[in-house]
C-alpha cells in the first residue's frame, strides 16, 4: 500500500477535529490540527503586541514557527480562534506554513491532516478528501459545551456570533477558501452520530486502500 495521506476539511466545531484523531489512533497514521498553526502564529502576535492585521509580521512569526509551539492547551480559546482567522487571511502566513504541512505529510507511514484548505491546497493529492459540516445550532452547543468545560464563562449568542464570524472569514478569504475539495465526501455530524461518522468514513477509507493495493500489485 502506498503511503496514505486522508485531508479532512470542515467548519469549526463541526466535528472534524474528533473524526481525524479517531481515524488516525484507528490506522496508526500521524495527526496534525493543523489550525493550531494559525491559531499558534495569532497567540505569540498578541503576546508581542504586534498588530494581528500586519501581513509582514505575521509572515515573520510563522516562518519561524516550531513544532513546540503548537503544543498549547491555551490555543483552545476562542479570542485565539478570531486571531487564528485573521492570520489565516494572509497569504504570505499561508505560504510559510505550506511546507510545515507538507512535511508532515510526507512523513512515513502517513497522516492525517485536518483544517480548512487540506484537499483544496495542502494536499490536493490526498488518498482521501473528508468535508466535515454541521448545522450552525449543533456547531455553537457544541463549542459552547467545550468552553464551558475547560471553565470558559461565555454564553451561546457569544459563541454563535464567534463562530458565524469565523465562518464569514473562512469562506470568503482570497486565498484558499474554506470549501469542499474535489472528490471530497461530505460528511454532515448533524445526521450521523459520532460512530455512524466514524464508520461511514472508515468504509471510504477501506475502499482507497484496497484500490491502493491493487494498483501495486498491477
Amino acid at each position: 500500500m502506498q503511503r496514505l495521506v486522508i485531508a479532512i476539511d470542515g467548519y469549526a466545531a463541526s466535528g472534524k477535529g474528533t473524526l481525524a484523531r479517531r481515524i488516525a489512533g484507528s490506522l496508526g497514521l500521524r495527526y496534525l490540527e493543523t489550525g493550531l498553526l494559525y491559531r499558534a502564529v495569532g497567540a505569540i502576535m498578541a503576546d508581542r503586541n504586534l498588530d494581528i492585521n500586519d501581513e509582514k509580521e505575521a509572515f515573520n512569526v510563522a516562518k519561524n514557527l516550531g513544532c513546540d509551539s503548537i503544543d498549547d492547551t491555551s490555543l483552545r480559546g476562542s479570542v485565539i480562534g478570531r486571531y487564528a482567522s485573521r492570520v489565516a487571511a494572509h497569504p504570505g502566513v499561508r505560504e510559510a506554513l505550506l511546507g510545515f504541512q507538507r512535511d508532515f505529510a510526507c512523513g512515513s507511514p502517513g497522516a492525517v491532516l485536518d483544517g480548512r484548505d487540506i484537499g483544496t491546497v495542502v494536499c490536493p493529492d490526498a488518498s482521501v478528501k473528508f468535508f466535515v459540516t454541521a448545522d450552525l445550532d449543533d456547531r455553537v452547543r457544541r463549542r459552547l459545551k467545550d468552553l464551558v468545560a475547560t471553565g470558559c464563562d461565555v454564553d451561546y449568542d457569544t459563541v454563535r456570533e464567534d463562530i458565524e464570524s469565523r465562518d464569514h472569514l473562512d469562506a470568503n478569504r482570497c486565498v484558499a477558501p474554506l470549501r469542499p475539495a474535489s472528490g471530497a465526501h461530505v460528511l454532515n455530524t448533524s445526521l450521523l452520530d459520532r460512530e455512524r461518522t466514524f464508520d461511514t468514513a472508515m468504509v471510504v477509507i477501506m475502499a482507497a486502500i484496497g484500490a491502493e493495493s491493487k494498483d501495486l500489485r498491477e
